[in-house]
């Protein structure tokens, strides 16, 4: 199959519409990842964005709208927590785990009895939408485990050959999945962080919100995963990571003590001149959005350089921190060392 990489035009929009209409595949930009987008309803094509990732079919997708009205035989009921929280979020990067609508493809919710739905603010996802009147199911544009692709460069390195275009609407803007919260029980329950924090979430709410263990600890063996971005390994490289925790003293000294051929370094903006091996910097200590917008290129950039073990620095666990903490803890398989 050939890739076409076409720039957002009108003609490329038609196409992308056409597409999806048909049970194609079609990877375009939102504001948090590039995606994988297909019919929601139609299990046949969802299928295929399996296909194309090689990712286990027991790992939920999300649907994508441009509208309250499309959520209509998506979800079997809206709450009035999820009405507050579209109020306040909604276009922007918050997936809402809802009650499963008749409409939805079984293969779209891996079986569950729920379904995770975000309107995204993207001017190109919501073109495509609008164009095809198809809500879509997309996860991230990568092979299953590798890390998210922010840019069409990045996608097209995945998934060539894998689907029939790629719209190029340029690097995305937070580069982060969308937070993801259940709002089935009887608490709210953060199961995947984001750009939308979860005292953002509790500010609109007025409520507490609960956050899922499985964000920094691993699922037990046989517990399903409710949402993306909640298996074992994730987001990784080729190279094996390792967190360290704890000063950038500390972080020098353990890396000067295991230097050697392929060992790299992931560290803050200013950071690396100060290391005995190549690094990558992935975003100021304290700008955690920075850090977010920059880390899957880096973790990217570490494949390209031929990095086989990469110490990393250890990011904090609030507000988008979190969002980043929860991606490099997957990407290094959970190995953490206190310094």
């Amino acid at each position: 199959m050939e890739t076409k990489v076409m720039p957002v035009n009108e003609e490329s929009l038609a196409y992308a519409a056409e597409l999806l209409q048909n049970g194609q595949l079609v990877a375009l930009p939102t504001e948090t990842v590039y995606g994988i987008a297909a019919d929601a309803r139609n299990g046949e094509a969802v299928k295929k964005i399996f296909e194309a990732k090689g990712r286990p079919q027991d790992n939920p997708l999300i649907v994508h709208i441009c509208g309250m009205e499309m959520l209509k035989g998506i979800v079997s009921e809206v709450p009035e927590r999820a009405k507050k929280l579209a109020k306040a979020y909604w276009p922007g990067p918050l997936t809402m785990v809802l009650p499963r609508g008749p409409e939805v493809s079984e293969v779209t919710c891996a079986g569950l009895d729920t379904v995770g739905v975000r309107m995204p603010s993207h001017p190109v996802v919501q073109a495509v939408i609008r164009r095809s009147g198809v809500a879509f199911a997309a996860p991230s544009a990568n092979l299953s485990g590798k890390p998210s692709p922010t840019s069409a460069a990045d996608t097209f390195a995945d998934m060539d050959g894998r689907l029939p275009l790629i719209l190029d609407g340029g690097e995305c803007t937070y580069g982060v999945e969308s937070t993801v919260v259940s709002l089935t029980g009887e608490q709210p329950v953060l199961l995947r962080p984001g750009y939308v924090t979860k005292e953002q979430l509790e500010a609109a709410l007025g409520e507490p919100v609960l956050v899922s263990h499985a964000i920094l600890e691993k699922l037990a063996d046989g517990e399903v995963a409710r949402s993306p971005g909640m298996k074992y390994k994730h987001y990784a490289p080729k190279a094996e990571i390792t967190i360290l925790e704890g000063s950038f003293d500390a972080f020098c000294k353990y890396v000067a003590d295991h230097a050697g051929e392929g060992v790299w370094g992931l560290c803050f903006d200013g950071e690396a001149d100060r290391l005995p091996v190549p690094c990558i910097e992935y975003g100021s200590e304290n700008k955690p959005a920075e850090q977010a917008h920059k880390l899957f290129s880096a973790l990217r950039d570490l494949d390209r350089h031929g990095a086989v073990t990469v110490y990393a620095r250890c990011p904090r666990r609030d507000g988008v921190s979190m969002a980043v903490y929860n991606r490099l803890i997957r990407a290094a398989a959970f190995r953490v060392v206190q310094i």
